[in-house]
């Protein structure tokens, strides 16, 4: 009995480090939709109809990004503090619009990548100042997001909702407010410009100092070995290749960047 006690210990500890690994995050607790609704892209986003019940007016969150986030990313965090109840506003508002199964794709993945990013934004600025993400507890795992009577948690919203939509692309929408995360963009994501918008933050994160790209040799950022199975079932070189102008050989050799937790603040 001690012997099959050592070894399932063993067992989930080399799972835990695996599931560390793989998701970039010291726990995997709380991941839990709540039963809020998750439309599937089919196919391409590109020729996905946008039929939907309702359109979420996220103006006022342009309107912050516009004032504090620079067209490189970098997040005016101590004048973002002075327009904190414009941001608790747009929150409110967004706990107010629940998602519903009549709600377009695009409507839905625009609401949550914009729930995820000001919430992102508010828990670093309820924590400011400070050096990363990391120094706050259990930044991804803590109920504290508001949609109508539910609560949930940044890596619930992240895991368990936007990865569930087989949208690739946003890896490259959602920001930890870190320097090595795709860039904020400065702009909200809406419904009428998505597309648009998810090809954009792609090409931009791909050619990005994040990632060094050539014929035989790619050094890439971690987000694409943490999330390896989201980008055409981990054919990586398949996904990277309409977005840079190298041609990259199917053979060519990994390797994996060095992860900068180092908050995206503007200097």
């Amino acid at each position: 009995m001690k012997k099959i006690a050592i070894l399932s210990g063993a067992v989930l500890l080399v799972a835990f480090f695996y599931l560390n690994n793989r998701f970039g995050l010291l726990s995997l607790a709380g991941l839990n939709a709540k039963g809020l609704p998750t439309k599937i892209v089919n196919g391409s986003l590109a020729y996905t109809p946008v039929i939907s019940a309702t359109s979420i007016d996220h103006s006022e969150w342009t309107a912050l990004l516009k004032k504090y986030v620079t067209d490189e990313g970098q997040v005016d965090y101590k004048g973002f503090s002075r327009d904190k109840s414009k941001l608790d506003d747009y929150l409110k508002a967004l706990s107010k619009q629940v998602p519903t199964n009549d709600w377009s794709v695009q409507e839905q993945l625009a609401y949550y990548i914009n729930l995820y990013n000001a919430h992102t934004v508010d828990l670093i600025l309820r924590n400011y100042p400070l050096k990363s993400i990391k120094d706050i507890d259990g930044p991804w795992t803590k109920d504290f997001i508001k949609i109508g009577e539910k609560e949930l948690s940044l890596g619930a919203l992240e895991h368990s909702i936007l990865r569930k939509m087989n949208e690739p692309r946003i890896h490259f929408a959602i920001n930890c407010a870190s320097a090595s995360c795709p860039t904020l963009l400065n702009e909200a994501f809406t419904l009428e410009k998505l597309e648009e918008q998810l090809e954009k933050v792609t090409i931009a994160f791909i050619n990005s100092d994040n990632n060094s790209i050539s014929t035989h040799k790619l050094e890439l950022s971690r987000i694409f070995k943490w999330y390896k199975d989201d980008f055409k079932n981990g054919e990586l070189i398949q996904f990277i290749n309409p977005y840079t102008e190298v041609k990259i050989d199917l053979k060519a050799i990994f390797s994996y960047k060095k992860y900068d937790w180092g908050l995206n603040e503007k200097n």
